[in-house]
Formats: structure tokens, C-alpha cells, sequence
């Protein structure tokens, strides 16, 4: 099985004042990452702006974070698209710089049918012999992966789990009581990373671990050694950072915290604007005591 461990960011794609990608904060932040308990990383997937770079801002993310980072986490592309071929081409791109792994999202807004999905995964894996982890997010996409797509999906030698963000932990469930016991749950969503747990998952891939990466580990720490409670504790009090991170559409809000810490992020890529200032300011003094120091 391959193991990216409990704690996956799903990092965000810092740019500089011209809105160009920021390849000096790029490695900032991974440094950062590294040093707060992630355990692998995601690079341009949702939270990293994905749909509005280019190819080859993709690609110099990609060599970045592996030459940086590469050996000490895993490194998992994010190279799904609404194009077939365009995904497998990207698959192929992440195989030849050294990606440890890819997300292959759902194709959005093609809307494609069960059958259009199920080979649209297939000949993604038969594409490549990378990890693959799908991603199901159909409040982005428009299309969600059901049980029996899945666990189709699941006997393929190279698709070893899946990124829900569906908040369906009914699914969760009734997946893990029929899956290959070496594939992967990980919930896509850091309010359920806990519930998500206890339903058998590996862990989270997480937009609050840039920020409290470290208690995200002690909680997938405490629910090992079975001190649930405990686990339930610090998951109740990083509840205000978790909501407060969708309380509007994913990266800004997180984008706001980073630039208000110091990490330079920059701004974001319309169609997505930054938030109100002073929204902002509220935002990160309702959670800056729930930061990791």
C-alpha cells in the first residue's frame, strides 16, 4: 500500500504582486509545511487555483515541489481535467519529473455519465503506473462518484484511494465496509477529518493543516492510542479555524490567513477576488489563537 501518511495539504499557489506564480514562496511555504507534520503534499489541485494556470506554471510548481521536497514527503499532482486526454497528458508529465502520486479529479462540467467516468478512470490508470487517488467533489464539479463507481475503480492495481469531499459519511461507511482493505479513505473535508477516522479513513487532505498542521497530527496521534476523547477535543476547538476556511469558496479565506501571518501568498486569480480587508482582519482574530506556533 502506498502510504502518504494521515495529514495531506492541499496546498495553495502563492503569487507575487503581479499575480505571477512566486516560486521564492512557493518554497517558503513547503518549508513551512514541512515543519508543521505534513505528511505528503498536493500541488495544484483545488485550493492551489488549478483551473487558472497555465501548463507550464503547472509543470514548474511540479518540478519545484519535487526537487525541494521530493524524498522527504511524497509529492501528489494534482492533474485531473474535464479532458481525457489532457489528464493522461498531464499524468505523463508528473511521471517524468518524479511525483510520487497524482489526484485525478472528477471531469466537471462535461457532466459525464457512470459509464463516461468509469473509462474516463480507466484509461487515466492504464496510462501510468503512479498512485492514484481519486477526487470526488461534486459541489465542484457538477458529477459525483457513487459506491459501485468506486469500488470499480478500486480493483484497478494503481487507483489506491480517493479524496471525498462530498460530506457524505454514509459513503465513507458503506465504503469501507466492501473496499480492498489497501485502499484509502481520506476525507476531503477538515470539519469530518475526525468522524472520517472513525470510519476506518487514513486521514485528511487538508486546507487547515497549512496553519495547524501540527494539531491535525495529534489528532490522528490521540485516536490511535484510542484517547478519543482527547482527539474529540482538539477537533471540537479547531472548529472555528475549519468552518471559517469554507466560509467563503476555497483558497481565499486560507489565502487571507497566510498573507496575514507573513507567509506572502499573494493574491487570487479571478474569477476569485480576495476578501473584504476588514473581513480578512475578523477572519484571522477569531482563529490566530488556534494557530500552531
Amino acid at each position: 500500500m502506498n502510504s502518504f501518511g494521515p495529514v495531506i495539504t492541499a496546498m495553495v499557489t502563492p503569487f507575487d504582486e503581479y499575480n505571477q506564480l512566486n516560486v521564492g514562496s512557493l518554497r517558503k511555504l513547503i518549508i513551512h509545511l514541512l515543519k508543521h507534520g505534513s505528511t505528503s503534499l498536493v500541488i495544484t489541485g483545488t485550493t492551489g487555483e488549478a483551473p487558472t494556470l497555465t501548463a507550464i506554471e503547472r509543470l514548474r510548481i511540479w518540478e519545484t515541489a519535487v526537487d525541494f521536497a521530493g524524498g522527504s514527503v511524497p509529492i501528489i499532482c494534482g492533474v485531473g481535467t474535464n479532458n481525457t486526454k489532457t489528464t493522461i497528458h498531464n499524468v505523463k508529465l508528473a511521471e517524468e519529473i518524479g511525483a510520487d502520486g497524482v489526484l485525478v479529479v472528477t471531469p466537471y462540467y462535461n457532466k459525464p455519465n457512470k459509464i463516461g467516468l468509469l473509462t474516463h478512470y480507466k484509461e487515466v490508470a492504464n496510462s501510468t503506473d503512479l498512485p492514484i487517488i481519486l477526487y470526488n467533489i461534486p459541489s465542484r464539479t457538477g458529477v459525483s462518484l457513487d459506491l459501485e463507481t468506486i469500488l470499480e475503480l478500486a480493483q484497478l492495481k494503481n487507483v489506491v484511494g480517493i479524496k471525498d469531499s462530498s460530506g457524505d459519511l454514509t459513503l465513507l461507511k458503506q465504503l469501507k465496509e466492501v473496499m480492498p482493505s489497501d485502499f484509502a479513505l481520506y476525507s476531503g473535508d477538515d470539519s469530518n477529518y475526525l468522524e472520517a477516522l472513525k470510519l476506518g479513513g487514513a486521514g485528511v487532505v487538508s486546507v487547515a493543516s497549512h496553519v495547524a498542521g501540527l494539531q491535525m497530527n495529534q489528532i490522528y496521534k490521540l485516536f490511535k492510542e484510542g484517547k478519543l476523547e482527547e482527539a474529540e477535543a482538539l477537533q471540537n476547538k479547531l472548529m472555528p479555524l475549519c468552518k471559517g476556511l469554507f466560509s467563503t469558496t476555497n483558497p481565499i479565506p486560507i489565502k487571507a490567513i497566510l498573507n496575514q501571518m507573513g507567509m506572502d501568498v499573494g493574491s487570487l486569480r479571478l474569477p476569485l477576488v480576495e476578501m473584504d480587508q476588514f473581513e480578512a482582519l475578523d477572519l484571522f482574530n477569531e482563529i490566530k489563537d488556534l494557530i500552531d506556533e
